[in-house]
């Protein structure tokens, strides 16, 4: 199994588990951390995360104004994906900061997690 495979294996098994996925949010409320894709150019990727305590290792540096946010599997799925996708922001998987991280279509996450979604 190749590195990225696995972090989208260990990214969908921790969602499976809780049912959740964590993004950071401005304090406002308003504005979720986006930034720029390392893989294509002029593509914005939106973090998220399968557990708080990676998301809040994040709120540091450029982003020590934000805080993690739970994103409910069933709300991700219902709301997000569609307008992601209609954006054309990419998702990336339990993102690491300066490391290559798994870019994905917020489609073909979706299709992986129906596959564990849990109603």
């Amino acid at each position: 199994m190749t590195e990225i495979n696995a972090a989208l294996a260990g990214f969908i098994e921790n969602v499976k588990e809780h049912q959740t996925l964590w993004g950071l949010m401005d304090e406002t409320g308003e504005g979720w951390v986006v930034c720029d894709s390392s893989e294509f150019e002029d593509t914005d990727v939106m973090p998220l995360w399968s557990s708080e305590a990676a998301a809040k290792s994040h709120c540091s540096d450029e982003w020590h104004d934000y805080q993690a946010v739970a994103i409910s599997l069933e709300e991700f799925l219902e709301y997000w994906v569609s307008d992601l996708n209609d954006d054309g922001v990419l998702i990336g998987v339990d993102w690491q900061t300066n490391e290559e991280c798994l870019e994905l279509d917020p489609i073909i996450l979706a299709k992986d997690l129906v596959d564990v979604e849990e109603f």
